[in-house]
């Protein structure tokens, strides 16, 4: 998956960008003048697939949109995320989605990541929360969680096979 932002991002929505890109095996790359064209066709270039832009909200990342190669929206969340300045440790080899949200298991497949009951190493948890449609932790092959977490606050669409 390509990972950019929407143009002229803060600081913390870049590194947000690239911290995920980094645990998902993605590539992100700044958007600059880029239009939404430009995006799909660097998306080619760098054989991804998918293509996810980062919205922000007083300069905090907000909204992630999820497209196919083809420009479809694939998925639409808003969004509030937990980042701390350590180095995320976690190899994106093996890595797997343990999904308890059905509405959010299309994830795995604009990742391109298998779908699991559960896992013992290296994985995404969607699971859910009192306050949030969902949360999403990314757990180290430790069984560790890292300081790296997406509080989905609402699906907007989705794409229903």
């Amino acid at each position: 998956m390509l990972i950019s932002t929407s143009r002229k991002p803060s600081q913390k929505t870049r590194k947000f960008c690239k911290n995920l890109a980094r645990l998902t095996d993605s590539t992100s790359v700044n958007r600059g003048k880029m239009n939404m064209r430009e995006l799909l066709l660097k998306a080619l270039e760098v054989d991804e697939f998918n293509l996810a832009i980062v919205n922000e909200i007083k300069g905090n990342p907000s909204k992630i949109t999820f497209y196919s190669n083809k420009g479809e929206v694939l998925l639409v969340i808003l969004i509030s995320v937990v980042l701390e300045n350590e180095k995320l440790n976690m190899a994106p080899s093996q890595l797997k989605v343990v999904s308890k949200i059905e509405r959010l298991n299309v994830l795995s497949d604009i990742l391109d990541l298998d779908l699991v009951d559960n896992a013992e190493d290296n994985y995404i948890l969607i699971s859910d929360s009192d306050d949030l449609v969902a949360k999403i932790n990314f757990i180290n092959k430790f069984g560790d969680k890292l300081n790296f977490q997406i509080n989905v606050k609402k699906i907007l669409e989705a794409t229903h096979d």
